[in-house]
């Protein structure tokens, strides 16, 4: 018999709030490559910001540039996606690669963008993808941590225990293998 996969999706109000839970996940021993982080990111005169990958290493410039530097440092891949009707958005972990096979397989359908679409794909329910684009929207920040439902719950709690404004869990079949 399959282990089901679940996701527990937090959202944070600001940078510091999701760096916190990211640091108690952790400490708590949670598989870091197990965890998205997904943001929006600023670009003005007065904050330019720079992107560059040497490697594995991807650094940034910027109003949250030692935010994500860090962050890139622990999750397992990170990505600069320009999303239509969100903006441009950085994001850490296994949902770069979710995003990428969503757009190489036209997954993205029926009015859901690239982020939408790959979440979707892993089994998070349409009208959850729809507010967690709207959050993004408002500038909040998304922690994905994906696993067994006994990791996700434990994971939940963590989320709530710092500051997380909202933390949902999405059971899906094991027919959705996303990792």
């Amino acid at each position: 018999m399959s282990v089901k996969e679940s996701s527990a999706v937090g959202l944070f109000n600001t940078h510091q709030d999701a760096e916190n839970a990211v640091k108690e996940l952790q400490k708590s021993g949670y598989d870091m490559k197990k965890l998205s982080v997904v943001g929006k990111d600023y670009h003005s005169e007065e904050n330019v910001i720079g992107y560059y990958n040497t490697g594995e290493r991807m650094a940034t410039w910027g109003k949250f540039g030692l935010f994500w530097g860090w962050i890139w440092g622990l999750l397992f891949g990170s990505a600069f996606f320009l999303i239509p009707g969100i903006g441009p958005v950085i994001v850490g972990g296994p949902l770069v690669s979710w995003i990428l096979g969503a757009l190489q397989l036209s997954v993205v359908t029926g009015g859901l963008t690239a982020l939408g679409g790959a979440l979707v794909s892993v089994g998070i329910p349409k009208d959850s993808v729809i507010r967690y684009e709207t959050a993004l929207k408002a500038d909040k920040f998304i922690l994905l941590v994906h696993g067994t439902l006994q990791e996700v719950e434990r994971a939940r709690n963590i989320l709530v225990d710092n500051k997380a404004e909202e933390a949902d869990v999405h059971e899906f079949p094991a027919a959705h293998h996303a990792m």
